[in-house]
């Protein structure tokens, strides 16, 4: 059992230590008495070199020749203490804790003192604890659990060479002075925050500076007379512009100023020493300086998530460095040509990422050469790569160690590459998505000992999947062989597999869901068979689900019967929309505590929603539309902390917000029930930004605290019972800048990560189907993605008809300027039609209905019942209507007159 270490438990080893040094020259038996002491109250994790450590300590005399024990041999003193890992007993600690720390005085002569990796709780002991160790060169505290601030007596020791408190938890600023003799400082993994002192970038020896992954922010003070050889300040927030001071120590090796804020150009110059620079994920703009590939002793670049434009500077005249090993230039802005042929002089090239630069033409022919570098990663996703790429293979059967290989998303002609799956290759990771690849996949099952992740969704790909596949490939963790046209059943070997997660949606699958996948696949996490033609009895046989399975997507398959009464496990997400399930919704046995998300549309699921439903504490995501559900939404004692609901199109009745958390709700659709109530409540739904009321017998007026909604982008409440005007203060709603905040679409995922930037991330995202109005008889149908396409909409699809709104269009609706859809039809609207604004540019459809609407221009034509506008010129004046009426009749009975009465008219009507 782990237990942490405390301070005082420390000081009680430093102590024994001191009593050692007052007492003898050597190793005499009263110190390795107490080292004895000492070690009995450690306790070893288990681990090889710890057990070998504790099992040295007593064996033998000379206590200096113990694991991590090192004396001076002039004096026979103990100078160097290594104490990690280790952890203390918790019965000894009482013993430790009555000790007082004066005696670290007689610890002078201590040069070297590393406890990291231990469970150090607490804070730094300051002023008491190690200020009198004066000859202390090192101190390692990394990876603890110190908090706190940094003391500054503890850059105040005079002799003190190396500090290493990294991957702790301490906050404050760095309170740096003259630590004159400073050459490494290690803060990695903290919360320390402000800016960095310029005393810092003043200290004459320091050579190593690590203060990545804090809350720094700021400018970078860079000394002119600092001359480091690393320096690491990656993932803070430094903004302003990279000094071109930074690249003119001439010892300089190692720069990472990843993940800031940085913008502006690179000025690099002559940094003939450095080895590795990495600027990712910065704002960096302008184009890659030619003098970059010209360091002589670059080894590592990596300029990728930039805004870099314009060509990589690399030509066949170039001579790039022989010690070049990875180049990342991915997701930018570049263009122009890449050709491979310019890197023959890269002997040593390990790894190349082009990917995400959609106007860089990369030509990978050999002409006539034949590379000398073997590449282990090459991504080149998203580039406009040569279509040869897979037809003509010949660069990549010259690169014989690939293990990384992403050509995804380039349109690549041509059959499926069997090559790449042959027995000889050694390829950890394949991404082949987004292509034009045909061709069968019979060729393709070969056995294989390395493949771990296996991409080539998105094609044209043929075939079945064998019945052998778990055993073709055992190490195996994600296949996603979606969006093609492979048919056939789903093996039941795959239950044998070691894959996580398993995407076999949009193809012809046919036949049952093998149970073991629910129910015995231990490894899998996330299992996908969307859009299929799989049947039979939804869930068949399950009642518990495998214990790692955290999501499941059945829908739009052919499924049926009813969903199991008694689930359990921990599972997060169910999509079973678009199937054939029926009968009652009963979760009275449900046990699904790490439920997020339950998508049952469009199925033919029937009675009143189960009360069970309450116990999904953790339900964010809830969709039961179209369905046959009556009677009430259930009134939890706790209410759920959905984000998205949606209930549309069933025949629920009663009052609906006693069902969720008004405050967490963003996509609400009631539409198409028979709920009734005002809408009062609407007024306290404070993130919503996406409310579907229609068809439904909702009453009263229409509050003017709904304008508190700042959110708010689409609103429904047509053909209701609504009546009274419209608030004004609608034309007030804030149009909120997307920069503002970041909308967040109701969503869950899980993210797949092998540790290894090459391979990158696979992401298994769910996010609701989306909701759907009606307008102008027109349905649309929107998720996730409108509101990427949209930003910045405050009040589109304002859904006002059929209901009985009476007064006039307030003029303050003048104000809204980002409509995509607007409509008041069929009130009893009165006044002017908007002559000025967005809302003057709609057509007369919007206005439909209101028989008291007119415009007010100069060609004052009304509102028609039918919606379209008068043409004769005196429509809007009664005088002129009468005038016309009866000269109609006079024209009318003129006619009459003449066909029966007069001769010439007789003779037409015979004729006929």
């Amino acid at each position: 059992m782990d237990y942490y270490l405390s301070w005082r438990c420390l000081l009680l080893v430093l102590c024994t230590l001191n009593s050692m040094f007052r007492s003898c020259s050597g190793c005499f038996l009263e110190q390795r008495a107490s080292l004895v002491d000492i070690s009995s109250g450690l306790i070893i994790f288990g681990h090889d070199y710890e057990n070998q450590m504790h099992s040295s300590w007593g064996v033998g005399d000379d206590c200096c020749s113990w694991k991590g024990i090192t004396c001076d041999n002039s004096t026979g003193l103990i100078s160097h203490l290594d104490l990690s890992p280790i952890d203390q007993d918790m019965d000894h600690m009482e013993e430790m804790e009555a000790n007082d720390s004066s005696g670290l005085q007689g610890l002078s002569k201590l040069k070297y003192l590393d406890l990291s990796f231990n469970s150090l709780l607490g804070g730094i002991p300051g002023s008491v604890g190690l200020r009198n160790l004066h000859n202390l060169r090192e101190l390692h505290l990394g990876s603890n659990e110190l908090s706190g601030s940094l003391p500054a007596s503890l850059f105040a020791l005079p002799r003190l060479v190396y500090l290493d408190l990294s991957d702790n938890h301490l906050q404050g600023h760095i309170p740096i002075n003259s630590s004159w003799n400073l050459r490494g400082l290690r803060l990695r993994s903290n919360k320390l925050s402000g800016s960095i002192p310029a005393s810092l970038f003043a200290l004459p020896s320091l050579e190593y500076l690590d203060l990545s992954d804090n809350l720094l922010q700021g400018n970078i003070p860079i000394n002119s007379s600092w001359n480091p050889r690393e320096l690491r300040l990656r993932s803070n927030k430094f903004s302003g512009s990279i000094p071109a001071s930074l690249f003119a120590p001439p010892h300089l090796e190692y720069l990472d100023l990843s993940d800031n804020l940085l913008q502006g150009y690179i000025p690099i110059n002559s940094s003939w020493n450095l080895r590795e620079l990495r600027l990712r994920s910065n704002k960096l703009s302008g184009s890659i300086p030619a003098s970059v590939f010209a360091l002589p002793c670059l080894e590592y670049l990596d300029l990728s998530r930039n805004l870099l434009e314009r060509y990589v500077p690399i030509k066949s005249s170039s001579k790039c460095s022989s010690l070049l090993q990875t180049i990342r230039l991915s997701k930018n802005k570049l263009s122009g040509k890449f050709d491979f042929f310019w890197l023959r002089n890269c002997v040593k090239l390990k790894q190349i990422d082009l990917s995400r630069n959609t106007d860089l033409v990369v030509q990978v022919k050999l002409h006539g050469w034949v590379p000398k570098f073997q590449l282990n990663t090459l991504r080149l996703s998203w580039c406009n790569l040569d279509k040869s790429m897979i037809t003509e293979p010949n660069f990549l059967r010259t690169q014989h160690h690939l293990l990384f290989l992403d050509l995804s998303n380039n349109n690549l002609p041509g059959n499926m590459p069997d090559w790449l799956f042959t027995n000889e290759a050694t390829l950890v990771y394949l991404n082949l998505a987004n292509n034009s690849l045909v061709g069968s996949l019979d060729r393709v099952w070969q056995h294989q000992t390395y493949l771990k992740q296996v991409n080539i969704s998105l094609n044209l790909v043929e075939g079945q999947l064998p019945a052998n596949i778990g055993l073709m490939f055992p190490n195996l963790t994600i296949l996603d062989v979606s969006h093609n046209i492979i048919s056939g059943t789903i093996p039941p070997s795959l239950c044998n597999s070691s894959i996580q997660l398993m995407d076999l949606s949009n193809n012809r699958f046919t036949g049952e869901v093998p149970s073991c996948l629910f129910t015995d696949f231990y490894a899998l996490n996330v299992l996908k068979l969307s859009n299929n033609s799989l049947g039979g009895k939804i869930l068949d046989g399950v009642s518990s689900f495998s214990g790692h399975l955290w999501a499941i997507y059945l829908d739009n398959n052919k499924f049926e019967g009813t969903l199991p009464r008694n689930l359990s496990g921990d599972i997060a997400l169910m999509d079973l929309h678009g199937n054939k399930m029926s009968g009652e919704l009963n979760t009275s046995l449900w046990f699904l505590p790490s439920l997020e998300a339950l998508s049952l549309s469009c199925n033919g699921l029937t009675g009143a929603i189960h009360p069970g439903i309450c116990t999904l504490t953790k339900l964010r995501i809830l969709d039961l539309s179209e369905n046959y559900f009556m009677g009430h939404i259930p009134n939890c004692s706790t209410v759920l902390p959905l984000e998205f609901l949606s209930v549309s199109g069933n025949s629920l009745s009663g009052f609906p917000s006693a069902f969720f958390f008004s405050s967490y709700i963003t996509a609400l659709d009631l539409s198409h029930n028979q709920f009734t109530g005002n809408l009062e409540w609407a007024q306290y739904l404070s993130q919503i930004s996406v409310l579907l009321l229609s068809r439904n017998k909702f009453v009263g007026q229409i509050s003017s605290n709904m304008c508190r909604l700042q959110r708010l982008s689409i609103i429904d409440i047509s053909h209701n019972m609504l009546s009274g005007s419209i608030p004004p203060c609608i034309g007030g709603i804030a149009l909120e800048d997307p920069d503002d905040y970041e909308y967040g679409w109701p969503s869950i995922g899980i993210t797949y990560s092998t540790g290894d930037y090459a391979v990158g991330m696979y992401s298994s995202d769910y996010e609701p189907q989306g909701f759907t109005f009606t307008t102008k008889g027109n349905s649309y149908t929107y998720g996730s993605n409108f509101f990427m396409l949209m930003s910045g909409i405050d009040f589109s699809a304002n859904m006002l008809s059929g209901n009985k709104l009476d007064g006039t269009i307030p003029w303050q609706l003048a104000r809204l300027s980002s409509l995509e859809v607007f409509s008041v039809a069929y009130n009893s609207l009165s006044g002017c039609l908007p002559a000025t604004g967005q809302l003057s540019t709609f057509d007369v459809d919007s206005y439909r209905g209101n028989d008291n609407l007119r415009s007010c221009t100069a060609s004052s034509d009304p509102v028609a019942r039918n919606g379209t506008g008068g043409n004769a010129p005196g429509d809007s004046d009664p005088i002129i209507y009468m005038v016309t009426v009866v000269s109609f009749v006079l024209a009318f009975w003129a006619t009459i007159t003449f066909v029966f009465c007069h001769p010439f008219g007789q003779r037409v009507i015979l004729k006929l």
